[in-house]
């Protein structure tokens, strides 16, 4: 893409990542954008729930109304020789992802997912493997679908937010009854023996309402190989369920805190958390996955059921248009969107970290947050996460944990020397 056509398809020229972000990016010598590895298909534009949180349908981008309720094959098949083609593009890449997602992809039918299952695994080379998995609400998971899942080896992870109570607050269906009992019943089929290497585990969605014990237990009595905790979307303007107006207080901090300590003072742990793994390897000086934490280049795409290419969807929680990107599968190449001032700005690490952020000794394990997180009309995404304080104090918390730890083992190592000595 040349800089008219990503001045162009920049969806506010002037908030923050402007096409400035674009040119301080290729003027460095020393960067490169990553490829596209992680790529999120709507392939089904609706859903069965509705979920008040729901950054898609209840917060401030209503996009989907405008487009189609489900992924044609022909777009399946288009999104496919797309990532096909950027695959090869970048001389193969070792790590290729596509997350089947919605709305709620198993609206799309077992039909549908067996259909676009052999399309994207036909993207893949011999050396870039394409991994499936899917994020579904478990509503659907009966023994209509489950055979097609085992059949293409799509894993599945699955939205859960606790016991019935903490479920059921925000995870109702329209007229306002609970799913808690239909998402427990998908779960006692996907861990029956025939289809558990398929269960990847949990999203749960933080909820300082919820007992953070009370939610733990219940989600660990699912038998998750993972859990992954959410924070509610929110930011400067909008501000997440649950922050209130003292910008210094830590209520999701302290509720997830709780969780952690109970977690790592149970040895072995019982199953992973995705978020405290990712801070403490960080907090070890290692290289981090997620998007929520950490300075790791961004390499996801949606592709939307009509074959627009768009940034990470819970960026619709910011505002309307917030992730789009004016460019599809049809007219543009997935290298075009690498050069979109929103791609840049997740790929320039601590370059596209504000002032506030780079002061903070912390920036490197925090990462300035989660980027839809750091909205603000005016300055754009330019600021510290709306969890700054929460992200400081759990990051805070959790060092402490591992450097006492740290300290002890080396008391211990020490000791034992010493006593290997004498005798």
């Amino acid at each position: 893409m040349n800089q008219q056509e990503a001045e162009r398809s920049a969806v506010d020229p002037d908030e923050w990542p402007t096409m400035e972000v674009v040119k301080q990016a290729l003027a460095d010598p020393h960067w490169r954008p990553v490829p596209f590895y992680q790529f999120i298909i709507k392939l089904h534009g609706r859903c069965n729930l509705s979920c008040d949180y729901c950054y898609m349908y209840e917060l401030a981008d209503q996009s989907w109304r405008g487009k189609p309720v489900a992924m044609t094959q022909e777009t399946i098949d288009q999104a496919a020789r797309r990532i096909g083609e950027h695959i090869r593009a970048h001389n193969e890449l070792s790590r290729v992802e596509v997350i089947l997602h919605g709305g709620e992809p198993l609206l799309a039918g077992p039909s549908t997912l067996a259909y676009a299952a052999t399309a994207f695994r036909n993207a893949a080379t011999a050396r870039s493997p394409v991994t499936l998995t899917m994020q579904t609400n478990g509503v659907l998971l009966d023994d209509n679908v489950l055979p097609v899942l085992r059949e293409h080896h799509i894993r599945v992870g699955v939205s859960v937010d606790g016991d019935r109570e903490g479920h059921d607050r925000h995870r109702r269906y329209a007229d306002g009854r609970g799913s808690y009992d239909l998402v427990m019943r998908g779960l006692e089929r996907l861990r029956r023996p025939a289809y558990r290497d398929l269960f990847a585990g949990v999203l749960c969605t933080v909820d300082t309402a919820n007992d953070p014990i009370d939610v733990y237990e219940a989600l660990l009595a699912c038998s998750p190989p993972m859990i992954n905790f959410l924070l509610p979307h929110g930011n400067w303007n909008e501000p997440p369920p649950g922050r209130g107006e003292d910008p210094g207080s830590t209520p999701h901090a302290d509720w997830l805190i709780q969780i952690f300590d109970r977690w790592y003072d149970t040895a072995p742990p019982p199953t992973r958390i995705f978020l405290f793994e990712e801070i403490m390897t960080l907090i070890l000086g290692g290289t981090g996955r997620s998007e929520t934490v950490g300075l790791g280049a961004a390499g996801i795409i949606v592709i939307e059921t009509d074959g627009t290419f768009e940034l990470v969807d819970s960026l619709k929680s910011s505002f309307e248009g917030a992730p789009a990107t004016g460019l599809d599968i049809f007219n543009n190449s997935l290298d075009d969107a690498l050069l979109h001032p929103g791609v840049v700005a997740r790929q320039r690490g601590s370059a596209a970290l504000c002032d506030t952020c780079l002061a903070c000794p912390i920036h490197k394990i925090c990462g300035g947050g989660y980027y839809p997180h750091r909205y603000r009309v005016g300055s754009g995404f330019l600021n510290p996460s709306v969890y700054c304080a929460d992200l400081t104090r759990l990051i805070g918390h959790i060092g402490q944990r591992m450097a006492r730890d740290i300290e002890a083992l080396k008391e211990r190592t020490s000791d034992a020397n010493t006593a290997a000595a004498a005798r």
